[in-house]
C-alpha cells in the first residue's frame, strides 16, 4: 500500500482541537486497522465528514475515561458518607461537589450519544450516529439517567431554604424532605456501573502492551471494588440507627459515639463491618439487639464471604495466568528431573543438565524454532540481523558480500549453548559448522598453540567449506551463547548467488591446501 502524502496522523497542532477526536497510534487501533497508513486514512476520513464523533481509539477518550473514573470513584466515596454522616451543615464545598459531580454525569449521557464504540465480535469502530445512539439507547442509557439524576441540585436548592425561613414548623417539614432526598440520593451508587465499565475501557485505549501492566490494572480495580464495599457497609452500620432516631439499644447510643466527630464514627462503623464481614471479634457482648440490626449483620457476613470468594477467585486467576512461561519451564524441568531419576543419571549429571537449561532458557520456556516459523520472513531477517549481523560481518570472508546473500545466510544460523568446561569439537574429528561466539569465552588448543576467544570471535571456518578435521580442541571456559553456520546451510542460501557459490568453492579448494590456524 502506497503511504499517504501529508505529515502522517494529525495533531493538535496540525488540527487544532479536533485532533483530540481523531484515532491515535496504539495498540489496539493498529489491530482493528492493520497499519499506520490505515489508521491516517480514518483520520482523514473521519476530518472530512466534519461530524462531532468522539472516536474510541481518540486522546479526548482516554483522558476521558481517566478522568471519569476518579470522580466516579470519589462519588461513591463520598455519597455515603454525605448519607450517614453529614448533616443539612455538609458545607459550601461538599455540596458544589455534589452539583459539579451531577453537573458531569449529566453532560455524559449527553456525551455519550456522540461516543464512538467498538464491536467485539468484528473488531471494527462504530462512527455512526445514528447506530451510537442506538446502541447507547439499547445498553446503558437508562442506568446513566438514573444514575445522573441531579440530587446535588435538590439538596442545594432546599438547604438554601432551611438556612433562610425561621418559621419551625416549615423547617421541620424541611428537615423532613432533605432526610428523605438524602435516601433517595442513594441512587446515584447506580453510578458504580459506570466504574467497572471504565475500568474495563482503560486497557482498550491504553497503549500498554505489558502483561504487568494489565496484571497492575485487575489488581486495582479489584481492591477498589473490595475497599467500597467495606466502606458502604460501614456507612450503613452507622446510617440504619441514625433513621431510627439512635434507639436506646443501639451501638451507636452504647459506645456514647452522638455526639463524636465524623472520623470517630466513621472509623467505628467500618470496625463493626469489618469485624461481621470477615467473622473476626464478634462474640454474644455485641450481639444484635432488634431484627434490624439483626439483619444488617447477616447482609454483612454474606457480603463478606462473596467478598472473600471474590479475591480468591481472582488471586487464582492472576497467579494461573500470569508469567506462563516460568511456569512451562518449572513444568519442563519437573518432566526432565523425573527423566533423569528413571535414568539413573548420577548426580553431577544431573546438576550439569539442569545447569544447562537455565543457561539455555533463563528461567522461561519458548519455542524458538515454533517463534520463528509464525513470524513472517521480514521479521524473521530484521530479528537475526539484530542479533547476528556484526558477528557475521567480522569474518573475513563475509566483509564484502551483497546484503541479500548476508540476509539469506542470517535466516540459516542456528543457536547454540555450551556450559563451561563443555568440548566443544575435537582436534582430528571431521566438522561441517562454523561457530559465532555472541556471549562468552573459549579456549582453542592444539600440540602447536593456545588461543583464548571471547564475545564476537569465531572459530573453525575451514570445516564449514570443506567438512574437514579440526586442527584444534574447543573448551568453552564459561557458559557459551553461539551461532552456527552448517555446510550444508552454507549451500542452500548459496543456491540463489551462482556466482558467490563459485567464489566460495574456490576457496574451499584453497582452505583444503592451506588449512586454517582457526580450524
Amino acid at each position: 500500500m502506497e503511504k499517504l502524502k501529508g505529515p502522517g496522523i494529525p495533531t493538535v497542532a496540525t488540527c487544532g482541537w479536533r485532533a483530540l477526536l481523531l484515532p491515535q497510534l496504539n495498540r489496539q487501533s493498529l489491530y482493528v486497522y492493520g497499519s499506520e497508513v490505515a489508521v491516517e486514512k480514518e483520520c482523514i476520513k473521519q476530518l472530512q465528514s466534519g461530524i462531532f464523533v468522539i472516536h474510541p481509539f481518540s486522546l479526548m477518550r482516554s483522558y476521558y475515561i481517566m478522568a471519569m473514573m476518579a470522580i466516579t470513584f470519589l462519588n461513591l466515596i463520598g455519597i455515603p458518607m454525605e448519607i450517614a454522616f453529614l448533616d443539612a451543615t455538609s458545607g459550601l464545598a461538599w455540596e458544589g461537589f455534589n452539583v459539579f459531580s451531577d453537573t458531569l454525569f449529566l453532560i455524559d449521557v449527553a456525551l455519550n450519544f456522540r461516543m464512538g464504540f467498538i464491536v467485539e465480535d468484528s473488531e471494527e469502530a462504530v462512527l455512526d450516529i445514528k447506530r451510537i445512539r442506538l446502541n447507547y439507547l439499547r445498553t446503558w442509557f437508562i442506568p446513566d439517567v438514573i444514575a445522573a439524576f441531579p440530587i446535588g441540585y435538590i439538596l442545594l436548592f432546599a438547604g438554601l431554604h432551611y438556612h433562610n425561613d425561621d418559621n419551625p414548623s416549615k423547617t421541620n417539614k424541611v428537615m423532613r424532605i432533605l432526610m428523605f432526598v438524602r435516601i433517595i440520593s442513594l441512587i446515584r451508587l447506580a453510578r458504580v456501573s459506570r466504574l467497572v465499565r471504565f475500568f474495563n475501557e482503560v486497557e482498550k485505549v491504553s497503549n500498554a502492551n505489558l502483561e504487568v501492566v494489565r496484571l497492575f490494572f485487575r489488581v486495582l480495580s479489584l481492591f477498589m471494588m473490595i475497599f467500597l464495599m467495606c466502606h458502604w457497609n460501614g456507612c450503613i452500620q452507622y446510617f440504619v440507627p441514625m433513621l431510627e432516631e439512635f434507639p436506646t439499644d443501639c451501638w451507636v447510643r452504647r459506645g456514647n459515639l452522638m455526639n463524636a466527630t465524623v472520623i470517630e464514627k466513621y472509623s467505628w462503623g467500618v470496625f463493626r463491618a469489618l469485624s461481621q464481614m470477615i467473622a473476626l471479634s464478634y462474640g454474644s457482648e455485641d450481639a444484635p439487639t432488634n431484627y434490624i440490626e439483626l439483619w444488617i449483620v447477616m447482609v454483612s457476613m454474606v457480603s463478606g464471604c462473596l467478598m472473600y470468594t471474590v479475591l480468591v477467585a481472582n488471586a487464582t486467576a492472576m497467579i494461573v495466568n500470569v508469567d506462563p512461561a516460568s511456569k512451562e519451564y518449572k513444568s519442563k524441568m519437573s518432566h526432565l528431573e523425573h527423566y533423569m531419576t528413571f535414568m539413573k543419571l548420577p548426580p553431577e549429571l544431573q546438576l550439569r543438565i539442569t545447569t544447562y537449561y537455565q543457561a539455555r532458557y533463563g528461567g522461561k520456556w519458548f519455542d524458538e524454532k515454533d517463534i520463528m516459523d509464525t513470524v513472517s520472513s521480514a521479521l524473521k531477517e530484521q530479528i537475526l540481523t539484530v542479533m547476528c549481523s556484526k558477528l557475521l560481518r567480522k569474518v573475513p570472508m563475509f566483509h564484502s558480500l551483497d546484503e541479500s546473500f548476508i540476509r539469506a545466510v542470517l535466516c540459516k544460523l542456528e543457536y547454540e549453548v555450551f556450559q563451561a568446561a563443555d568440548v566443544v569439537v575435537w582436534e582430528g574429528v571431521p566438522g561441517n559448522r562454523m561457530y559465532f561466539i555472541e556471549h562468552g569465552q573459549v579456549l582453542m588448543e592444539s600440540d602447536s598453540y593456545e588461543k583464548e576467544l571471547c564475545d564476537g570471535d569465531y572459530f573453525a571456518e575451514t570445516c564449514m567449506l570443506t567438512k574437514g578435521k579440526h586442527l584444534a580442541t574447543v573448551t568453552s571456559l564459561t557458559d557459551c551463547q553461539c551461532f552456527t553456520l552448517s555446510h550444508a546451510n552454507l549451500q542452500k542460501a548459496l543456491e540463489g548467488f551462482p556466482d558467490l557459490k563459485k567464489d566460495f568453492d574456490k576457496l574451499a579448494l584453497l582452505s583444503t591446501d592451506c588449512g586454517s590456524v582457526f580450524a
